[in-house]
Protein backbone atom coordinates (compact mmCIF):
# COMPACT_ATOMS: atom_id res chain seq x y z
CA UNK A 1 0.00 0.00 0.00
CA UNK A 2 1.51 3.12 -1.03
CA UNK A 3 1.55 6.27 1.47
CA UNK A 4 -1.12 8.03 -0.38
CA UNK A 5 -3.27 4.95 -0.03
CA UNK A 6 -2.68 4.80 3.70
CA UNK A 7 -3.23 8.51 3.92
CA UNK A 8 -6.58 8.01 2.05
CA UNK A 9 -7.38 5.22 5.01
CA UNK A 10 -7.07 7.34 7.21
CA UNK A 11 -8.82 10.36 6.09
CA UNK A 12 -11.40 7.64 5.43
CA UNK A 13 -11.35 6.42 9.01
CA UNK A 14 -11.67 9.51 10.68
CA UNK A 15 -14.42 10.77 8.97
CA UNK A 16 -16.17 7.76 9.77
CA UNK A 17 -15.88 8.51 13.16
CA UNK A 18 -16.95 11.76 12.64
CA UNK A 19 -19.97 10.51 10.73
CA UNK A 20 -20.62 8.06 13.04
CA UNK A 21 -20.71 10.35 16.09
CA UNK A 22 -23.14 12.99 14.03
CA UNK A 23 -25.44 9.96 13.37
CA UNK A 24 -25.82 8.94 17.14
CA UNK A 25 -26.52 12.35 17.65
CA UNK A 26 -28.71 12.71 15.15
CA UNK A 27 -30.61 9.37 16.33
CA UNK A 28 -30.79 10.42 19.65
CA UNK A 29 -32.64 13.52 18.64
CA UNK A 30 -34.69 11.82 16.52
CA UNK A 31 -36.14 9.19 20.05
CA UNK A 32 -36.36 12.34 22.31
CA UNK A 33 -38.98 14.07 19.59
CA UNK A 34 -40.45 11.02 18.79
CA UNK A 35 -40.91 10.44 22.63
CA UNK A 36 -41.97 13.52 23.48
CA UNK A 37 -44.80 13.41 21.30
CA UNK A 38 -45.83 10.36 22.16
CA UNK A 39 -45.37 11.58 25.66
CA UNK A 40 -47.59 14.31 24.67
CA UNK A 41 -50.28 12.67 22.68
CA UNK A 42 -49.10 15.33 19.49
CA UNK A 43 -47.72 12.42 17.52
CA UNK A 44 -49.81 12.90 14.36
CA UNK A 45 -47.83 11.72 10.96
CA UNK A 46 -51.49 13.45 9.36
CA UNK A 47 -50.05 16.73 10.63
CA UNK A 48 -47.79 18.07 7.69
CA UNK A 49 -45.44 19.71 10.44
CA UNK A 50 -45.26 17.00 12.22
CA UNK A 51 -44.85 14.43 9.30
CA UNK A 52 -42.18 17.32 7.67
CA UNK A 53 -40.20 17.04 11.05
CA UNK A 54 -40.47 13.29 11.35
CA UNK A 55 -39.48 11.72 8.54
CA UNK A 56 -36.95 15.20 7.71
CA UNK A 57 -35.18 13.62 10.61
CA UNK A 58 -35.45 10.00 9.57
CA UNK A 59 -34.16 10.60 6.47
CA UNK A 60 -31.18 12.83 7.34
CA UNK A 61 -29.84 9.71 9.16
CA UNK A 62 -30.69 7.73 6.01
CA UNK A 63 -28.36 9.90 4.35
CA UNK A 64 -25.86 10.34 7.00
CA UNK A 65 -25.66 6.13 7.16
CA UNK A 66 -25.51 5.90 3.31
CA UNK A 67 -22.71 8.30 3.72
CA UNK A 68 -20.99 6.44 6.23
CA UNK A 69 -21.32 3.05 4.60
CA UNK A 70 -19.48 4.68 1.02
CA UNK A 71 -16.83 5.91 3.72
CA UNK A 72 -16.00 2.21 4.99
CA UNK A 73 -16.24 0.93 1.46
CA UNK A 74 -13.08 3.49 0.89
CA UNK A 75 -11.58 2.53 4.93
CA UNK A 76 -11.51 -1.17 4.18
CA UNK A 77 -10.18 -0.47 1.00
CA UNK A 78 -13.38 -2.48 -1.22
CA UNK A 79 -13.03 0.51 -3.29
CA UNK A 80 -10.17 3.20 -3.80
CA UNK A 81 -12.55 6.13 -4.28
CA UNK A 82 -15.59 7.25 -3.11
CA UNK A 83 -18.17 5.82 -6.16
CA UNK A 84 -19.84 8.06 -8.33
CA UNK A 85 -23.40 5.64 -7.95
CA UNK A 86 -22.77 6.28 -4.57
CA UNK A 87 -22.78 10.17 -4.36
CA UNK A 88 -25.86 10.20 -7.06
CA UNK A 89 -27.71 8.09 -4.38
CA UNK A 90 -26.81 10.25 -1.78
CA UNK A 91 -28.07 13.40 -4.13
CA UNK A 92 -31.63 11.25 -4.82
CA UNK A 93 -31.56 10.88 -0.68
CA UNK A 94 -30.82 14.12 0.10
CA UNK A 95 -33.51 15.71 -2.63
CA UNK A 96 -36.35 13.45 -1.44
CA UNK A 97 -35.72 14.80 1.87
CA UNK A 98 -36.16 17.98 0.56
CA UNK A 99 -39.43 17.46 -0.77
CA UNK A 100 -40.66 15.89 2.12
CA UNK A 101 -39.76 19.15 4.23
CA UNK A 102 -40.71 21.38 1.68
CA UNK A 103 -42.86 24.54 3.22
CA UNK A 104 -46.16 24.30 1.76
CA UNK A 105 -45.92 28.25 0.59
CA UNK A 106 -43.01 26.90 -2.21
CA UNK A 107 -43.05 28.42 -5.28
CA UNK A 108 -44.39 26.34 -8.08
CA UNK A 109 -40.27 27.03 -10.11
CA UNK A 110 -38.54 25.94 -7.14
CA UNK A 111 -40.79 22.68 -6.99
CA UNK A 112 -40.73 22.08 -11.11
CA UNK A 113 -36.67 23.09 -10.50
CA UNK A 114 -36.20 20.17 -7.62
CA UNK A 115 -38.52 17.60 -9.63
CA UNK A 116 -36.25 18.16 -12.97
CA UNK A 117 -32.97 17.92 -10.65
CA UNK A 118 -34.71 14.45 -9.22
CA UNK A 119 -35.23 13.23 -12.55
CA UNK A 120 -31.99 14.02 -13.92
CA UNK A 121 -29.94 12.75 -10.68
CA UNK A 122 -32.58 9.64 -11.58
CA UNK A 123 -31.57 9.30 -15.34
CA UNK A 124 -27.64 9.45 -14.13
CA UNK A 125 -28.37 6.99 -11.49
CA UNK A 126 -30.26 4.74 -13.90
CA UNK A 127 -27.44 5.27 -16.43
CA UNK A 128 -24.76 4.12 -14.30
CA UNK A 129 -26.15 1.56 -12.81
CA UNK A 130 -26.76 -0.25 -16.22
CA UNK A 131 -23.04 0.68 -17.21
CA UNK A 132 -21.97 -1.08 -14.29
CA UNK A 133 -24.18 -4.06 -14.41
CA UNK A 134 -23.16 -4.32 -18.43
CA UNK A 135 -18.96 -4.08 -16.83
CA UNK A 136 -19.80 -6.67 -14.53
CA UNK A 137 -21.68 -8.78 -17.07
CA UNK A 138 -18.74 -8.81 -19.87
CA UNK A 139 -16.36 -9.60 -16.68
CA UNK A 140 -18.12 -12.75 -15.74
CA UNK A 141 -18.43 -13.74 -19.74
CA UNK A 142 -14.47 -13.28 -19.63
CA UNK A 143 -13.65 -14.98 -16.89
CA UNK A 144 -15.97 -18.11 -17.72
CA UNK A 145 -14.42 -18.29 -20.88
CA UNK A 146 -17.70 -17.60 -22.81
CA UNK A 147 -18.20 -15.12 -25.54
CA UNK A 148 -21.75 -14.52 -24.94
CA UNK A 149 -22.72 -16.64 -27.90
CA UNK A 150 -25.39 -19.27 -26.85
CA UNK A 151 -26.05 -22.79 -28.44
CA UNK A 152 -29.72 -23.11 -29.26
CA UNK A 153 -31.88 -26.21 -27.80
CA UNK A 154 -31.23 -28.16 -31.06
CA UNK A 155 -27.77 -27.26 -31.86
CA UNK A 156 -25.08 -29.94 -31.17
CA UNK A 157 -22.28 -29.05 -29.75
CA UNK A 158 -18.73 -30.01 -31.95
Amino acid sequence: MTLYERFEQLVALVLSGLIAVVIIVALVELVRVVTRMLATETLDVLEPDTFQLVFGMIMTVLIALEFKHSIVKVALRNESIIQVKTVILIALIALARKFVVLEEQASPAKVAAMAGALLALGLVYWLVRARDESAARRHTEAESGTGGGKRSPGQASE
